[in-house]
């Protein structure tokens, strides 16, 4: 689950470096358009995985032994 969100974020956030330079919405364009149903959807998946990476923040660092 974490590997899923974590790639839709990065997802997301290629989709926002392509707005923010070039004005292009890759999902938008992919997908009918801004208000299409489709694109609505895949915004909220992003959405809903850049809520679950939160909890990234708040979670304690996993500490490999040395053998």
């Amino acid at each position: 689950m974490d590997r899923l969100s974590l790639v839709l974020v990065i997802i997301g956030a290629l989709n926002w470096l392509l707005v923010g330079l070039f004005q292009f919405d890759l999902v938008a364009s992919l997908f009918g358009g801004r208000d299409a149903l489709l694109s609505r959807i895949i915004y909220t998946i992003v959405g809903i995985a850049g809520a679950y990476c939160i909890s990234f923040l708040f979670r304690e660092r996993e500490t490999k032994a040395k053998v």
